[in-house]
């Protein structure tokens, strides 16, 4: 696997989900190694001044009108994160935890933040290690840096507290770093609030959803059309003329992908006699929300590459040698963000139930079976595969609430205005799993319906599809323990196995 090189510039997507989910190791540029050193010397002049310096000389929050005499300042940085090692709830995924600490380390590496070359190098070896500090559900308000979490992890460079080892074990920080030949930190002035003052943890869930999102919607493009021919419906409405009269770029995506997916297919063809001169607006106007869901993700993706840039902490040390107070920590952009991606993820879902529901019901499935079941009244079919749809539905709904629009004030009234941009993130990795369950029933449930139209045959593309699922997932009959074929789906959407069928058979999905 690639080494990822953190320096003054910008990680990409690719990088945070290779190091985060792939443990693909990462190198610190020898450039920024250089430009730490250069900050650093900054700071160290400071330390020495008789003027109070926030986060050098001072406490913190309310606390920094206290001035810190120089034989305590040690004390203090190491206080700091045992204090803010405050966590409670259930233990956040790995993924999470490794996508905060490469993002804390990106921002540690760009020079803003005045740390010692060490400091990032022991954070490096940590996550090349597959060292993954235990980070708890709460504990953040999205506001002077994800605290709680990002405390976690620099506690575990102290040697302290709770990880996860590479194998998975739950063990002392201090035996894990042994165990890896990894030098405990001894924090230096400054050290312990630039380890935890940023949004990353916030910004890494952003990114992992935005990953995850651009292929659940191209999936879900993907099960509308497979909806539409079940349904014996029409592609007309997605010819690319008519997508060009209301010209949002994500519609047009859709469209194509829903075209590629149709061409060819025997089951839209009309007989004689058909009278339906339209679908209802879950199939016909899916592009239009499937589009509207495609941008938004992109965005979203616009603010986190933003984000991604930045250089979060305060103080900073500037490109030219002043150290500044600033609001840059805030993380408003990223809340508002993960909020909007929750409320079009629930959009896209439930238009997805809305297809599934209509394969059931004799008077709108064009000559199925009730509830595509075998023997209906003796079996039920998709029946309680659409509950299960609905079920989830009803939930992302839920959690499409923003959280972004809740403030609490902490930290005596100084920490007045917060983001709540973590809780907003924790959500919507929430949602994206329900999004992934509810696109499986439904192409689970139009392979079904395809299979039910026999001798009619769907597209090659569609047939591909059914193809993979009947890998796993036995064609129409009698009532079977459905649980299991309903994860066999829902494995297959999130692996991308799927989309790799449709492609495969010509599908030019994007």
């Amino acid at each position: 696997m690639n080494t990822v090189t953190v320096g003054i510039g910008a990680l990409s997507f690719d990088d945070v989900v290779a190091v985060a989910r792939h443990a693909a190791p990462v190198r610190i540029s020898d450039e920024s190694i250089a430009e730490m050193a250069r900050s650093r010397a900054i700071i160290v002049a400071l330390a020495a001044d008789t003027r109070p310096h926030y986060g050098v000389s001072t406490g913190f929050g309310a606390l920094a009108s206290k001035q810190i005499p120089v034989e305590l300042r040690a004390q203090l940085q190491r206080s700091l994160i045992r204090s803010h090692a405050a966590g409670s709830g259930p233990e956040v995924e790995r993924e999470v935890v490794r996508a905060l600490m490469l993002l804390r380390l990106s921002t540690l590496a760009t020079g803003r933040t005045g740390v010692r070359p060490i400091v990032a190098e022991t954070y490096a070896a940590v996550l090349n290690a597959g060292i993954t500090p235990v980070v708890s559900e709460y504990g953040s308000l999205g506001c002077s840096g994800d605290l709680a979490p990002l405390a976690h992890c620099a506690l575990a460079l102290l040697g302290e507290g709770e990880v996860r080892d590479s194998a998975g074990a739950l063990v002392p920080a201090g035996e894990a770093l042994a165990a890896a030949g990894i030098t405990p930190l001894v924090l230096e002035e400054k050290e312990g609030l630039a380890l935890i003052n940023g949004t990353d943890g916030m910004l890494g869930m952003l990114v992992l959803a935005i990953t995850d999102l651009r292929a659940l919607v191209t999936t879900a493009d993907l099960a509308a059309a497979m909806s539409v021919e079940g349904l014996l419906g029409t592609d007309a409405v997605f010819a690319d003329d008519l997508q060009q009269l209301r010209p949002h770029p994500g519609q047009a995506v859709a469209a194509a992908n829903m075209r590629a997916t149709l061409a060819g297919s025997p089951m839209l063809s009309r007989p004689a006699g058909f009278t339906r001169v339209q679908d209802a607006y879950s199939l016909r106007c899916a592009p239009q929300v499937h589009g509207a869901v495609r941008d938004t993700i992109e965005y979203a993706a616009t603010v986190a590459g933003r984000e991604l840039a930045s250089a979060v902490d305060n103080p900073v040390v500037t490109v030219d040698g002043r150290v500044e107070s600033n609001g840059n920590f805030h993380g408003a952009p990223v809340a508002y963000v993960l909020d909007f991606l929750a409320i079009v993820a629930a959009d896209l879902a439930s238009m997805s139930e809305r297809r599934t529901d209509r394969f059931l019901d004799v008077s709108r499935n064009h000559g199925l079976n009730a509830f595509l079941a075998d023997d209906p009244g003796v079996d039920s079919g998709h029946m309680i595969a659409q509950y299960t749809q609905a079920g989830i539905v009803s939930e992302l709904k839920r959690l499409a609430a923003p959280a972004s629009v809740d403030s609490i004030p902490s930290s005596a009234m100084q920490e007045d205005h917060v983001s709540m941009g973590w809780a907003a993130a924790r959500k919507l990795r929430k949602a994206v799993d329900g999004v992934s369950r509810v696109v499986a029933i439904e192409l689970l449930t139009s392979a079904r319906a395809i299979d039910m139209r026999a001798p009619a045959t769907p597209s090659v593309v569609s047939a591909a599809v059914v193809a993979q699922l009947r890998t796993r997932i036995e064609g129409p009959g009698t009532d079977r323990y459905l649980a299991p074929e309903i994860a066999h789906a829902h494995t297959m959407v999130v692996d991308g196995s799927l989309l790799q069928a449709a492609r495969t058979a010509g599908g030019i999905l994007v």
